[in-house]
C-alpha cells in the first residue's frame, strides 16, 4: 500500500512504529516519494518527544486553559477537543504543501507535527501580547483582550454577542443607545483608554445594554452594519436560517439504520468548480476491510479469509 500511496499518516507515540520497521526512516530509501505525517503530542525531538499526549493535556500545557474561563474562575478546556482538531487542521496544510514540494521535485519528506507546537502558535494575539510586552495574559471570560466592548453581554431577555470593531463603530452605537455621554468621556474616547480603563468602562456599558431586549440590539447593529448576534445552542445553529441555507446539515442513506438516513454535518469548504462530493457516509467497523485487501493489496478471498480464521483481522 506504501508503494502505491503519496501520503502515510500516523499517530502512534514517537519511535512507535520503529519495531515494526514503519517509521520514516526505515521506508525513506524504498520509497523516496513518500510524504509521511507523524502526529503527536510533542514532536519527534526535545525533552517531552517520547510523552503521550491527549487533547485536555496539551490544551493545559499550551496555555490555552489559562487564557480559557472567566477572570475569578479557575482554567479552563474548550468545549471542544481543540487541540486535536486543529493539529489536524495544521497537518493537512502541511501535507498539501509536500504534495506540491513533490509535484515539483518528485521527491517525498518526513512532516512532524506536536500538539504542543500547533497550540503554541494557536496562541496568537495573546502569545504575541506576551512576547511584545513580557505581561502574562490573565483570563478575561468572554472579553477580547485588544479590543473593547467586545464581548458577551446580558440584555433584558438573554444574552448576545457584541463585538463594537473601531472607535468609529462605538460612536455610532453611542448614539444609537442614547450614550454619547461614553463617546465623549475622555476615559472612553478611544479604544485603547476603554481597553485601559475596562474595569471602569464595563459596569455602566453594560447596564445600557441590559435594558433593552436581544431583539432590540441584533436588529439595531445590523442596520448600522456593527457585529452582533445571538448565543446560540447546538439546536438554534442547525434551526438557524442562514446555516440551514448553507446546506450544513447533511442526510445519507447508513446501513446503520437499515438504509434509512443519518443526519451529518456537511463540508464547510466551497469550490467554485470542484464542488463537495458526498458519495460514501461514514464507514462501519471494518466495512472496506476486504475492499482494501482486494484491491490495495491483490489478495485472493481464500488469503483473506484465512487471516480472518487466524484471528488477524
Amino acid at each position: 500500500m506504501i508503494a502505491e500511496s503519496d501520503v502515510l499518516v500516523e499517530n502512534f507515540k514517537t519511535g512507535g512504529l520503529a519495531k515494526y520497521g514503519l517509521d520514516y526512516a526505515s521506508l525513506k530509501d524504498e520509497f523516496p516519494g513518500l510524504i509521511y505525517c507523524s502526529i503527536t503530542g510533542f514532536g519527534h525531538t526535545g525533552p517531552y518527544a517520547p510523552r503521550p499526549g491527549y487533547d485536555v493535556l496539551i490544551q493545559a500545557m499550551s496555555g490555552f486553559m489559562s487564557l480559557t474561563g472567566e477572570p475569578d474562575g479557575g482554567p479552563q478546556k474548550a468545549g471542544l477537543p481543540v487541540a486535536d482538531l486543529m493539529a489536524g487542521m495544521y497537518a493537512a496544510v502541511a501535507i498539501n504543501a509536500a504534495l506540491l514540494h513533490k509535484e515539483k521535485t518528485g521527491l517525498g519528506q518526513h512532516i512532524d507535527i506536536g500538539m504542543l507546537d500547533v497550540m503554541t502558535a494557536f496562541s496568537t494575539i495573546q502569545g504575541i501580547n506576551y512576547l511584545a510586552t513580557g505581561e502574562v495574559p490573565a483570563r478575561l471570560g468572554n472579553a477580547h483582550p485588544n479590543i473593547v466592548p467586545y464581548q458577551a453581554f446580558k440584555t433584558a431577555d438573554g444574552d448576545i454577542i457584541l463585538a463594537v470593531g473601531n472607535d468609529s463603530q462605538f460612536q455610532k452605537f453611542c448614539d444609537f443607545a442614547g450614550c454619547t455621554h461614553l463617546a465623549a468621556d475622555p476615559r472612553f474616547d478611544s479604544n485603547q483608554k476603554r481597553v485601559q480603563n475596562r474595569a471602569e468602562f464595563l459596569p455602566e456599558f453594560s447596564q445600557i445594554i441590559a435594558a433593552k431586549p436581544s431583539q432590540f440590539w441584533l436588529d439595531g447593529m445590523r442596520e448600522l452594519g456593527i457585529s452582533c448576534g445571538p448565543i446560540n445552542n447546538i439546536q438554534q445553529v442547525f434551526d438557524d436560517p442562514h446555516v440551514q441555507a448553507r446546506g450544513m446539515k447533511l442526510e445519507m442513506d447508513h446501513p446503520a439504520v437499515g438504509g434509512g438516513k443519518v443526519n451529518l454535518i456537511a463540508s464547510p469548504m466551497r469550490f467554485s468548480q470542484t464542488n463537495v462530493d458526498y458519495r460514501r457516509p461514514p464507514p462501519m467497523l471494518g466495512q472496506h476491510t476486504d475492499e482494501v485487501l482486494r484491491e490495495r493489496l491483490g489478495l485472493s478471498e481464500a488469503q483473506i479469509d484465512g487471516l480472518r480464521a487466524e484471528g488477524i483481522l
